[in-house]
C-alpha cells in the first residue's frame, strides 16, 4: 500500500488504444463484487469459493463469494490481534496470513476467524509497516516491510518466518518502500515492487532461503507498483497505483501491454474463480473489489 501475457491474453468485451508510448492498452469489463470498502488492498483467493480482501482504513476483512460480499472480521472482535491488515495470502493449511501495519506483526486467521500472532519484530523491535506476503515452495513465508516513502530514504526490508522454527530472517534491507511480493512458478526467483523508485527487483533466492544480490526487472513509467501476480506462463501482472492501469511484463522483463482499471488507484490483485481464469482486483479510488475474465490462467499460489 503506498503512502499512505504477452497478447495471447484476451478479456471479454475489450478494445484497444495505443499510446504515444508505444504501449497498448485494454479495456476489459470489470464485474464490482464488493463496494462501500475503505481502502481496499490484499486480496486472497482460498482455492475453493472465497475471496479475501482487507479494508485498510476500515479495519474490516471483507468476504465475497459468487458475486456478494459480507464483512468477515472486524478490529472491534479482535482489539489485540487484528488493527489494519493489508496484505493478505491463504497458507496450504487453509488459513490466512495478513500483515496488520497497525501493530506491526503479521497474523494468521483460521477460515472460521479465530485470530493470533504469527510474528511479532525482530530483533526485539516490532516490523514496521506490513504490506504483503508470500509462501515459498517449502512453506516459508516472506513479507515486504516498509517504512518510510522515500526514494532517498532506504529503510524498507524484506523478511523470512521459516516455515519448521517460526524463526524470522531478514533477507532484504536498504529498500525504498518495499511492496508487493512473488515467486516465480519455480520458486527459484522472487520479484518484490519497489514502489518508491517505480521498479520491480528480481532476486534469485538461495537453497536456504536467504535472497542474492538484486537486479533490476522492470522500470515502470510514473505511480507506483504496488501489488502483483503471475499467470502460468511466466507473465507478471502488477498493480499500478496512480496509474489506473495493470501492467503486463513478460518474462523477459519487457512490458507486453497494460489493462485499464475503474479507478485510478489499483493496489492489488489475484487470480482466483474455479479455473483461475478469474482476475481480481482492489482498487482504492473507487473503494471497491472488482472481477473480471482472463484467457490465461493465472498461477495458482496453493500447490
Amino acid at each position: 500500500m503506498k503512502k499512505l501475457l504477452l497478447a495471447f491474453v484476451c478479456f471479454a468485451a475489450v478494445s484497444f488504444s495505443q499510446k504515444p508510448a508505444g504501449i497498448t492498452t485494454m479495456e476489459p469489463v470489470w464485474t464490482k463484487i464488493a463496494a462501500d470498502q475503505n481502502f481496499p488492498e490484499g486480496p486472497a483467493w482460498d482455492g475453493k469459493e472465497n475471496l479475501y480482501s482487507s479494508s485498510c482504513y476500515g479495519k474490516w476483512i471483507t468476504k465475497s463469494k459468487s458475486g456478494s460480499a459480507e464483512v468477515f472480521l472486524t478490529r472491534a472482535e479482535n482489539p489485540f490481534t487484528l488493527d489494519q491488515t493489508n496484505g493478505l495470502t491463504i497458507g496450504s493449511d487453509g488459513n490466512i496470513y495478513a500483515c496488520d501495519y497497525g501493530i506491526g506483526a503479521i497474523l494468521k486467521i483460521t477460515p472460521e476467524g479465530k485470530t493470533e500472532i504469527y510474528a511479532s519484530g525482530f530483533a526485539r523491535k516490532r516490523f514496521n509497516r506490513p504490506n504483503d506476503l508470500a509462501f515459498d515452495g517449502k512453506g516459508n513465508l516472506y513479507f515486504t516491510d516498509p517504512k518510510s516513502y522515500s526514494k532517498d530514504t532506504l529503510d524498507g526490508r524484506v523478511f523470512m518466518i521459516k516455515h519448521d522454527t517460526h524463526e524470522v530472517v531478514l533477507v532484504a534491507d536498504n529498500l525504498a518502500f518495499p511492496n508487493g511480493i512473488a515467486f516465480s512458478k519455480d520458486f527459484k526467483k522472487v520479484f518484490v515492487c519497489e514502489s518508491a523508485k517505480n521498479r520491480i527487483l528480481e532476486y534469485p533466492v538461495e537453497k536456504d532461503g536467504a535472497f542474492s544480490k538484486q537486479s533490476t526487472f522492470v522500470e515502470l513509467p510514473g505511480g507506483d507498483p504496488d501489488g502483483i501476480a503471475f499467470d502460468k506462463n511466466g507473465n507478471l501482472y502488477a498493480a499500478h497505483f496512480g496509474g489506473g492501469a495493470i501492467y503486463v511484463i513478460a518474462p523477459d522483463g519487457k512490458i507486453s501491454y497494460k489493462i485499464k482499471t475503474p479507478g485510478l488507484k489499483p493496489s492489488n490483485i489475484e487470480f482466483g474463480g474455479s479455473d483461475y481464469k478469474t482476475l481480481y482486483l482492489t482498487e482504492d479510488e473507487t473503494n471497491a473489489v472488482y472481477e473480471t475474465k482472463v484467457r490465461v490462467e493465472g498461477l495458482k499460489l496453493i500447490r
